[in-house]
């Protein structure tokens, strides 16, 4: 039977676990690091970085380098003005939703989002040896119906069929109970 991964989709970082023998472990990503930054880099030759090697190279490209993509997740356009103000790329209006602009290609957040997932996904197949296709994703307790479905779209987009979005409270509660 196929793994579920469970995945940390953080604002700053993310990690990504599996279940075994009863415990949750923590996948290491190919850089072998615990957890990867959730940073996504658009290089002039036109090459995607995600992880550690986009964060590395941010401050030399910042209007490339899409972080904190988390804030604009499932959110209008007129409800992340404060957010725009705290990111060096460019944030756009994509009707009433928001995209960000990198290397002259419009983006949305669940797109982002997704990149970061599939190099998540990826590690996750690496130390199984094998495909995984089912995720269970937290989000912060505050996330509306639209962040939450925009979760979803993210997972889908990188070839994950989300079984459950769970409340990161939830979650860490359900790891206290695994003792």
């Amino acid at each position: 039977m196929a793994k579920i991964i469970g995945i940390d989709l953080g604002t700053t970082n993310s990690v990504v676990a599996v279940m075994e023998g009863g415990e949750p472990k923590v996948i290491a990503n190919e850089e072998g690091g615990r957890t990867t930054p959730s940073v996504v880099a658009f290089t002039k030759s036109g090459e995607r970085l995600v992880g550690q090697v986009a964060k590395r190279q941010a401050i030399t490209n910042p209007e490339n380098t899409i972080y904190s993509i988390k804030r604009f997740m499932g959110r209008r356009f007129d409800e992340v003005s404060d957010e725009m103000k705290m990111v060096p790329y460019k944030v756009v209006r994509q009707g009433d939703h928001v995209a960000v602009l990198a290397q002259g290609k419009e983006y949305t957040p669940p797109q982002v989002s997704a990149m970061i997932l599939q190099k998540l996904k990826k590690a996750a197949e690496d130390y199984l040896g094998g495909g995984v296709t089912e995720a269970v994703i937290t989000v912060p307790a505050y996330f509306n119906d639209a962040q939450r479905q925009a979760t979803k779209d993210a997972g889908k987009i990188a070839g994950l069929d989300v079984k459950r979005i769970v409340n990161e409270p939830t979650a860490a509660a359900l790891a206290y109970g695994l003792d």
